[in-house]
């Protein structure tokens, strides 16, 4: 099934995106493409529709915008109340993510044996985009503003049919540094 964004803004992201993908390299050059490009549209007051802008009262929302019709790549709205957040986590591909609105803060972290460690807490405002690439991509990601935050996530994989990019879920004990 192919998603597809709806407004003529998220249709120039997606060329754009198609661009720096098509760019090649290891998933890390890609990744670093795509974040650069994405960041070019974090402004964009028309980006998302209104209802892609809702949120979710119990957890953070998921809008699927545009899976390219290859599957090579998803583009994805997650809507955050604050307080909400993810599990711990790690991906099946790299992923890109930009905040649109607010503030997101990530705390990633390293598994020791059955424990995982806290590395460090980074704060990404509005208008800035981040990457991750596995191995070595485990982390939460939470809205601890007290105001409604939306990010864009660009995962190199198709979404529409795995569901998630969600690879596994962490549930070890986190012990200090």
């Amino acid at each position: 099934m192919t998603h597809s964004l709806l407004s003529p803004t998220a249709t120039l992201l997606v060329g754009s995106l198609r661009a720096a993908i098509a760019g090649g390299g290891d998933d890390a050059a890609v990744a670093a493409r795509v974040a650069r490009t994405l960041e070019g549209h974090l402004t964009d007051p028309f980006l998302l529709s209104a209802a892609q802008r809702e949120p979710d009262p119990d957890a953070y929302r998921q809008h699927l915008l545009h899976v390219e019709p290859d599957g090579s790549f998803s583009v994805v709205a997650l809507v955050w109340l604050p307080g909400q957040e993810t599990c711990i986590h790690d991906h099946v591909s790299w992923c890109v993510v930009g905040t649109y609105v607010g503030e997101e803060e990530e705390t990633t972290y390293r598994l020791r044996g059955d424990r995982l460690i806290p590395l460090r807490v980074n704060k990404t405002p509005e208008g800035v985009a981040a990457y991750l690439v596995p191995p070595g991509d485990i982390h939460k990601v939470c809205n601890n503003s007290s105001s409604v935050a939306i990010s864009i996530h660009v995962y190199g994989a198709d979404v529409s049919i795995l569901g998630t990019s969600i690879r596994r879920r962490y549930d070890q004990r986190v012990s200090g540094r």
